[in-house]
């Protein structure tokens, strides 16, 4: 077990916690969660921080840590550049590692992990340039195993794994290593921002400048599955070394890096995710590549769901909130008046479970509201994204399920805001193309597998 947190670390509640009876209890988080303050905790909080002092202090600061209530106030690193190694995993891509190895070192330690490149020549002469070790690699292991066998050669408390075709400098790898001060931390990760290499750029690449599979938003986060940030990539991922262990799952080539964070979460580590540092990751220069990418991603699923059970689930929802999702479906005339009278049951559960003395209904009704937006959310990325192949089969023959797409489409359209910079229609039709290339993905990896487990919503009843 790590030790606790140390005098003079600080926490800020999170912006999107809400303050109920006094500043007393506090609503919100990912998944949402409600606690309420001792007097003496209440006493602790100022200007909505907390700085651990003494033992009360420390075990207030760690629960709202705990409950992603809170984010940590990052105060200077407690680690130099010499305790810090970065890992390259590399095939063929001697002009990116070139741009990467130019921003990292001579400030940090670098080993280049050759994964038996066709030409490795090229990527042996990057790597002297810049006074980088260089692994060469005489099999073809993958990024896991050519990470893996980078760690092996660490001796440093810390290490950052960082793909090359990432721009990412020496900054940014030690400012994260902030995060470590907490000792129960095991790996934290940077925001990654698509860039379009193209001389021209065009709408897909646009898209996947702003909105690329690897942005995980830009908020700091407890990361954990089932939360708005349930991952990290591993294009950019800095790790303490001691809670590493053997690294990567070597016998998977996609979705290694989420089961490497869920492990570490498992294991009772904590991982965050932190938006105030940012590296660039190259979008892919053509459509087809783009959307094999996306589908790529997609074949993971099936392998997740054999190693972490329905925490790879597309949609999570209570009871309640399934009857409520079936009945919208079916389109009858008692179709909405079921789901609003789902959402009162939930209102009057969720009522009886608040530690509140003052507007408890209200609150109740809040929660059972953003509850049920978030179910409709999810429903919608089901006909759109996970469950397409169904949808396509169902709407030639069902006037429903024509109904169904179309409520989908702008459900998400309201959903989902449009970045700045990318038209209206390239936003549309590369979120459809999107949606297809990582649910095909996604079935596909599910026949291989021969299991439905990465396809089937997950009922709970928090």
């Amino acid at each position: 077990m790590s030790p606790g947190l140390p005098d003079g670390y600080e926490v800020r509640i999170r912006d999107d916690v809400r303050l109920a009876d006094g500043g007393r209890v506090l609503i919100g988080g990912s998944p949402v969660r409600v606690a309420r303050l001792s007097d003496a905790g209440a006493a602790l909080v100022r200007d909505g921080r907390v700085a651990v002092v003494d033992a009360a202090s420390r075990a207030l600061a760690d629960r709202l840590l705990e409950g992603n209530l809170a984010t940590p106030v990052l105060g200077a690193t407690p680690v130099s550049a010499d305790d810090v190694t970065v890992v390259v995993p590399v095939r063929d891509r001697a002009e990116q590692l070139d741009r990467l190895l130019a921003q990292l070192r001579p400030d940090l330690d670098c080993v280049v992990v050759d994964d038996a490149s066709l030409d490795p020549g090229p990527v042996a002469a990057v790597a002297a340039r810049h006074g980088a070790r260089l692994l060469a690699l005489a099999e073809n292991v993958g990024p896991a195993g050519a990470r893996n066998a980078g760690l092996r050669t660490v001796t440093t408390p810390y290490v950052a794994f960082v793909d090359s075709d990432v721009e990412a400098t020496a900054a940014t790898i030690t400012g994260l290593c902030a995060h470590f001060a907490d000792p129960s931390v095991a790996a934290v990760a940077p925001r990654v921002r698509g860039v379009a290499r193209s001389d021209r750029v065009r709408w897909f690449e646009r898209y996947d400048e702003l909105s690329m599979s690897l942005d995980l938003g830009d908020e700091q986060a407890l990361v954990r599955p089932g939360s708005r940030v349930s991952w990290l990539p591993s294009a950019c991922l800095v790790v303490r070394v001691d809670a590493a262990g053997a690294g990567f799952d070597d016998r998977m080539r996609v979705a290694e890096d989420v089961d490497f964070v869920w492990r570490l979460v498992e294991g009772g580590r904590r991982v965050r995710y932190d938006a105030d540092f940012e590296v660039r990751h190259d979008s892919r220069g053509t459509l087809a590549g783009w959307m094999g990418r996306k589908a790529f991603y997609g074949t993971g699923g099936a392998l997740l769901a054999e190693r972490h059970g329905n925490l790879i689930a597309p949609t999570v929802m209570s009871p309640a909130y399934a009857v409520a999702v079936l009945a919208l479906l079916a389109q009858r005339r008692w179709s909405v008046p079921v789901a609003a009278g789902c959402v009162v049951v939930t209102t009057l559960r969720v009522r009886r479970s608040l530690p509140l003395t003052e507007r408890r209904t209200q609150e109740a009704a809040v929660l059972a509201g953003k509850g049920m937006s978030a179910v409709v959310s999810q429903t919608a990325a089901l006909v759109l994204r996970h469950w397409w192949p169904l949808t396509a089969v169902a709407v030639p023959f069902s006037s429903r399920a024509r109904r169904a797409l179309g409520v989908a489409a702008v459900v998400d359209a309201v959903l989902t805001p449009r970045p700045a910079g990318v038209p209206r229609l390239a936003f549309f039709v590369s979120r459809r193309l999107d949606d297809l290339a990582y649910g095909a993905g996604l079935w596909a990896g599910a026949a291989r597998a021969r299991s439905a487990r990465a396809l089937a919503p997950r009922l709970t009843r928090r």
